[in-house]
């Protein structure tokens, strides 16, 4: 008598499985499909068409000629881009010294607040939505040789100053306006984070003896440290690209005094008409900015923050 073959028993199973999640990949792709295309066609394509344009003269008329390297040659033979870079890390250093702290002192303050903490609030991150027009005629009328703060300089027997002609003082003027009015938004952060601490540590401290200053120092800040390293790394990354209100107040002077980067970057661009030096200058930029996101990852990365 035959024997019929044994058919073999096939586990449907790990299929299933493999069909799961090789359709809950789709799905993620297809969420993250807007995400891919709106970063490919306005980060890294132009990114990429800057890199290529650094190593062309280009004209959008006659049409682009190579030039290899001549454009960055213009670069290390420009003297004003030493300016723009001195200008550039002077800001960045200013920003950190009169603007990175302002945040977390009224952090700390609205959180010692026992009344009136919404209002505070408000009227804190009141400046971030005022529009830009706006602001640059207020405080072009608040630093005006008779202005109110000259006014006010002169009753106390202070001289006049020049805050915008003067070179002394033009960008220390430009850091003092834009700490007033994006301060709000970092200020939130930090408050939430030092909300987050948990109170008994502070009721803790209070029974020890612990002062204001006492619980701030030892409770407070180092509970908050992770916020403030990134919010350090994010201001670095913004400071590096200013050149708006650089624009907008002062067109980079007085005598170039306050001439960043970026800003020599648009009169490159869109006075001299240079789009190949231009690019040049934007990617030895994004190099740079590239070194500090990295870092920034890093600290993230490590848990550098608890948000």
């Amino acid at each position: 008598m035959e024997q019929t073959p044994a058919v073999p028993v096939v586990n449907a199973k790990p299929q299933k499985q493999r069909s799961r999640k090789l359709n809950r990949y789709m799905w993620g792709l297809l969420f993250l499909l807007p995400a891919i295309v709106t970063f490919t066609l306005f980060l890294w394509l132009p990114i990429f068409k800057g890199v290529l344009n650094s190593f062309y003269n280009v004209d959008f008329v006659k049409g682009n000629t190579f030039i290899g390297f001549d454009n960055y040659r213009t670069i290390f033979s420009d003297g004003v881009v030493l300016i723009a870079v001195k200008n550039t890390l002077y800001y960045m250093g200013l920003a950190l010294v009169i603007g990175f702290w302002v945040p977390i002192f009224f952090a700390l303050a609205i959180s010692e607040m026992r009344r009136f903490q919404g209002f505070a609030r408000v009227a804190a991150y009141l400046p971030y939505v005022v529009p830009f027009v706006v602001l640059y005629g207020v405080w072009r009328w608040l630093y005006d040789p008779i202005g109110p703060i000259n006014a006010a300089l002169g009753k106390i027997g202070i001289d006049q100053i020049n805050f915008i002609s003067d070179r002394s003082w033009s960008m220390i003027s430009i850091v003092i306006m834009e700490t007033w009015q994006s301060f709000g938004s970092a200020m939130l952060i930090y408050l939430a984070a030092v909300l987050s601490v948990p109170r008994d540590w502070y009721e803790a401290a209070e029974i020890d003896g612990a002062g204001i200053w006492q619980r701030i120092r030892h409770i407070t800040l180092p509970a908050i440290s992770g916020q403030i390293i990134l919010l350090l790394m994010l201001q670095l990354i913004s400071t590096s690209q200013g050149f708006q209100t650089h624009f907008a107040m002062l067109d980079g002077g007085p005598n170039n005094a306050t001439l960043t980067y970026a800003l020599h970057i648009v009169k490159y661009a869109f006075v001299r008409i240079d789009y190949g030096v231009a690019s040049a200058l934007g990617v030895l930029m994004f190099f740079v900015l590239s070194i500090l996101a990295v870092i920034q990852y890093r600290i993230n990365n490590k848990g550098g923050t608890n948000l």
